[in-house]
């Protein structure tokens, strides 16, 4: 019996995932804005590209695992100063796995408050259902004809809308996104899956990429010692039937070593830490501790990134406040 609740309890969670936000969510978004904001791409004038991996509710069977590879770099098109980008997002749940593939191209435009970017995204997202294990259903594990890795014996569910074997489908797939970037702030405003593609595996088995919308923003705020910096930001994002919020506060030392404390409403609380270890090469760590209902469960979320820039700045020498780093 509690194997059928601890069953019922994962659907539960697959449904809500389903019907709600598809996005996946990361809790260093400060240091992978191209995800979620093609706007983005190519203001901070360098060559950068960042491998990201979320772990989450680590020891809950079917959690959701992420990995992302991203490259972004400033770059004029046609006389035209902008950047360009590339996005590849693996997205594991349960049964699900999604992968996007897009391209992301921001034309730059100074303003009198900074240089704001206007972003357009174009890609590929393919779902795929692995059911070839087969599904546990509540009539398998009552019957006891559930087997001991959690596949079911039974040779599917019954339902001619829920695939008994592996199915995947490819949708073309639109975003767009707005970035104000000035010295000592940040500011975006996007929404991805703006086309919201059907993706169909049968007659009777199918599903859509609902809108996501972003807002997210950022400050930098110098302190008396000045080689000690806050930088608070957020990160807002909705599907119109439900919402997450995320606020952070980070302390920077010597634009080098940053640590920090973020809090996701009604979900989670976050500890960040990071370093540049030498000119360009970030590497960044956070652990989230679960306060939704998950939490009673002791289920927590890792996230690692490993980040590289090469500043495309002309005549730029980079200088620090340490002889530490000469």
């Amino acid at each position: 019996m509690k194997k059928f609740f601890s069953f019922l309890f994962f659907i539960i969670i697959v449904n809500l995932a389903a019907v709600g936000q598809q996005d996946p969510q990361f809790t260093n978004y400060m240091h992978y804005k191209l995800g979620v904001n093609p706007g983005y791409a190519g203001s901070e004038n360098a060559l950068s590209g960042l491998i990201l991996n979320r772990y989450q509710w680590v020891g809950f069977k079917g959690a959701p695992k992420t990995l992302v590879f991203s490259l972004e770099a400033a770059k004029d098109l046609f006389g035209l100063p902008g950047g360009v980008g590339l996005n590849i997002i693996s997205d594991e749940l349960g049964f699900e796995k999604n992968i996007l593939v897009n391209l992301a191209y921001a034309y730059k435009m100074p303003i009198s408050i900074g240089t704001l970017g206007i972003g357009l995204s174009a890609g590929f997202f393919n779902k795929s259902i692995n059911a070839t294990e087969g599904w546990v259903t509540p009539d398998d594990i009552l019957s006891g004809t559930a087997g001991s890795s959690g596949s079911s014996q039974g040779g599917g569910t019954g339902d001619a809308g829920i695939p008994d074997q592996e199915v995947s489908q490819m949708a073309f797939d639109i975003g767009f996104g707005l970035y104000l970037k000035a010295s000592n702030y940040f500011l975006g405003a996007s929404v991805t899956h703006l086309n919201q593609a059907s993706i169909e595996f049968s007659d009777l088995a199918s599903t859509y990429l609902s809108r996501h919308y972003y807002l997210m923003g950022g400050y930098n705020i110098k302190l008396p010692d000045p080689l000690f910096e806050l930088r608070p930001s957020f990160l807002f994002k909705s599907d119109v039937a439900s919402w997450q919020m995320d606020l952070n506060i980070n302390v920077v030392y010597n634009e080098r070593f940053w640590g920090g404390l973020s809090y996701r409403f009604q979900d989670a609380v976050s500890l960040l830490m990071g370093a540049e270890m030498i000119n360009g090469l970030k590497v960044g760590y956070s652990f989230d501790l679960t306060t939704s209902a998950l939490g009673r469960y002791g289920y927590g979320s890792h996230e690692f990134f490993l980040s590289y820039s090469i500043s495309l700045e002309k005549n730029r020498t980079r200088k620090y406040k340490s002889i530490r780093y000469l």
